[in-house]
């Protein structure tokens, strides 16, 4: 027959387990959104920037004219940099005719004498000039230079990007709000419960003369570690879910940023802790202020 000593040791095991195990499942919860939410704004970058502007020239422009048009649209901030590099690209009519026939398997240089289409440079806006009043401003812009026949892009491609981001961006702002408060609250009364069968404790600390600082340090302490504890589980539980997804989804880790999943798995550390060790602090204090009829 175990003894009681035994007994309560194993009991405290298994508070500590259960406190960890629901603090790492909380965590995890809110791990997972945030992933969600960094693979969306990736997502959202890659969409943004096949946002395109065509700028079509003059016919027979000269090289001189061709060459300093190019410096002077190339120098504006709303060119699109992608890894330190423009995305500005000049494409010449015949390689716009031979796209033209490739993609819709149709030689209309069998029927016409001249090639209708003409030189154009083609580039990807920039996410902060993304906007409908933006990219029209830009359109006219370009449209007053010398040499521009014409600045074509795809105003209801930009429009529905805009507003389904928005419609987007509102919904996750819900969830991660309710998602927030859940979990503050599931933390917040796991804590509680575990310090349920301490309150005895809490009380003869008191009355043997300890100060409320005294019976605070430890239990704040240890909720401070665990709490930490639970985010770094629940970090290396989603890290291996990602590498995982990575090995057998193809393209999954185009959508990946390593330094806001350095940020995110940081931030549930450091929020496992604090709050934890918040939730802890109350439950203290609730049984510290408690009259002895209260404890029982």
């Amino acid at each position: 027959m175990a003894s009681p000593s035994r007994k309560k040791k194993t009991l405290g095991y298994f508070k500590f387990g259960s406190v960890l195990f629901s603090t790492t499942l909380s965590l995890f919860i809110v791990g997972l959104f945030g992933i969600i939410l960094i693979q969306a704004k990736s997502l959202t970058k890659m969409i943004r920037e096949n946002v395109e502007i065509q700028v079509f020239l003059d016919k027979n422009l000269p090289e001189e004219e061709l060459s300093e048009l190019q410096k002077n649209i190339s120098s504006r901030p709303f060119i699109l940099i992608k890894s330190d590099t423009s995305t500005l690209r000049f494409i010449s009519d015949e390689e716009a005719a031979a796209t033209f026939v490739q993609n819709t398997g149709e030689d209309f240089t069998k029927f016409l004498e001249d090639n209708p289409l003409r030189d154009s440079f083609v580039f990807s806006v920039a996410e902060e000039f993304q906007s409908s009043e933006q990219i029209d401003l830009i359109a006219k812009e370009l449209e007053a230079l010398p040499g521009v026949f014409e600045v074509s892009y795809m105003t209801d491609l930009v429009d529905s990007i805009n507003k389904n981001l928005l419609k987007v961006s509102i919904v996750m702002g819900g969830f991660i709000l309710i998602l927030i408060i859940t979990v503050v609250m599931l933390i917040n009364n796991t804590i509680r419960l575990a310090l349920f069968s301490q309150r005895f404790l809490i009380r003869s600390m008191q009355l043997v003369g300890a100060t409320r600082g005294f019976i605070r340090k430890p239990f704040l302490i240890r909720a401070f570690f665990f709490g930490m504890l639970a985010g770094l589980a629940a970090s290396g539980i989603l890290f291996a879910i990602i590498q995982y997804t990575q090995a057998n989804i193809e393209g999954f880790a185009m959508l990946q940023n390593l330094e806001w999943m350095l940020i995110l798995f940081a931030g549930l550390i450091i929020f496992g802790g604090i709050l934890s060790t918040l939730s802890t602090l109350r439950a203290v204090n609730k049984y510290l202020n408690m009259s002895l009829d209260e404890l029982y």
